[in-house]
């Protein structure tokens, strides 16, 4: 996929995750980038399991990078609160 497929992706995907662990959402920028990085993430897992993940910007990609970002987000919060 090309980079700006990868954003496009991470920003839907980093969207709909905040929607879903926190309500409000972190900001433009933050759910880019935890979108995206949840996309790589969740193409990894899915990928160890060998399920076919992010093949572009389709619905299957999108529920791959969705449940990545929202595995970051989970995460991101649990060391906010720690520190």
């Amino acid at each position: 996929m090309s980079l700006l497929a990868w954003i496009v992706l991470g920003l839907i995907a980093g969207f709909i995750a905040s929607k879903i662990v926190n309500r409000r959402g972190e900001g433009l920028l933050l759910d880019t980038l935890l979108g995206v990085v949840g996309a790589v993430i969740g193409g990894m897992l899915f990928r160890l399991v060998r399920v076919h993940a992010v093949t572009g910007v389709n619905l299957h990609s999108l529920i791959v990078a969705v449940a990545g970002a929202v595995l970051v987000l989970v995460a991101y919060h649990a060391l906010r609160r720690t520190a």
